[in-house]
């Protein structure tokens, strides 16, 4: 059933997903933050900078307007930078509709509060709290917009819910997976992005696939020893939202975490790349924030300590894989 659908972020991945809700046949609103982005989205006729040559189905359209936006849609999708959530979700609350499904599709973990995005949208929208819900997988913006086969997973704290996302989302391109763990979907999709920007330094490095294969590997027992002890399945971390993301953006070109960590290890710094990016690569904060709550909570992460270091504390980049290699030996499954 077609549903009055509104996307909050007009970035790679909100338009990805604006462009596939309206080929399902959903009356879809791309919201963006300025009203020269929207009037250009809408003079194009697609999104020129992220998804060159992508028409916008009919039934899609930009605004700059939030209050039209959010105040009709059965469904809002949050796809905003994970710094930038909680306000965004402060802001919407007085306008959206009551019994909106809300979802977060954005990834990380905050900074302050440890929170996930779906635990901060939670608090900042009390009304919608059991309506609240997660889409995450193994999807580049770029493949999702050209409607290449994907598949992901829509968690949710109740079944319920979970396949009301499913069956807005699904689409025979577009396979969605139901689950109620949604600590493990989004500490698995934080903390990929942290191994990824690792696997990246350790391409531009030019060590091999043996490498990036370990740091795969052990990137996973990194996550699972943080999200268990959480609270979450670790079935889920085996699943499309974890395991499957994690290997998409660990190897992927299209990456933008590993292409940071390309870059690092190539010899550039972080400012230089930051300054030349579009747009946001996760990984960069969530490794601060991830860092910090495996702290808080006692979990030792070397991939993680390793890649703060390098990102924040001025570390060569073959230095931290050196350090790496050189820990103390150990079983495999401690």
């Amino acid at each position: 059933m077609a549903a009055q659908v509104t996307v909050l972020g007009s970035g790679s991945w909100g338009t990805a997903l604006a462009i596939h809700l309206a080929r399902v046949g959903h009356a879809v609103t791309l919201w963006a933050r300025s009203r020269e982005t929207a009037d250009a989205l809408r003079a194009a006729g697609e999104h020129s900078k992220c998804h060159p040559g992508v028409a916008f189905p009919g039934g899609l359209s930009p605004t700059a307007n939030l209050e039209d936006a959010c105040s009709t849609a059965e469904a809002v999708v949050v796809s905003c930078p994970s710094h930038a959530v909680r306000a965004l979700g402060e802001t919407i609350r007085p306008l959206l509709r009551p019994g909106a499904l809300i979802v977060s599709t954005s990834k990380g973990v905050e900074q302050d509060t440890h929170l996930t995005m779906s635990d901060i949208l939670k608090a900042v929208l009390p009304e919608h709290a059991t309506r609240v819900s997660v889409l995450s997988g193994p999807s580049f913006a770029r493949e999702v917009a050209r409607g290449l086969p994907t598949a992901v997973t829509a968690a949710a704290g109740s079944q319920s819910v979970a396949e009301e996302l499913q069956r807005l989302f699904h689409a025979p391109v577009f396979r969605v997976y139901t689950s109620t763990d949604m600590v493990g979907v989004e500490v698995g999709g934080a903390v990929k992005n942290v191994i990824a920007l690792a696997a990246g330094v350790s391409d531009g490095l030019g060590f091999g696939h043996n490498t990036r294969a370990a740091l795969i590997t052990r990137g996973l027992a990194e996550i699972s020893r943080l999200a268990i002890p959480m609270g979450a399945d670790s079935r889920t971390l085996y699943g499309l939202s974890c395991l499957g993301d994690l290997v998409l953006t660990c190897t992927g070109d299209l990456s933008r975490n590993r292409t940071v960590g390309l870059r690092l290890g190539r010899g550039e710094t972080l400012r230089e790349i930051i300054a030349s990016m579009n747009e946001v690569a996760e990984g960069v904060r969530n490794t601060a924030s991830v860092r910090s709550l495996a702290h808080s909570a006692g979990i030792e992460m070397p991939i993680t300590e390793q890649m703060h270091a390098v990102l924040y504390e001025d570390k060569a980049p073959a230095d931290a894989v050196v350090d790496l290699m050189a820990r103390r030996l150990k079983q495999e499954l401690d």
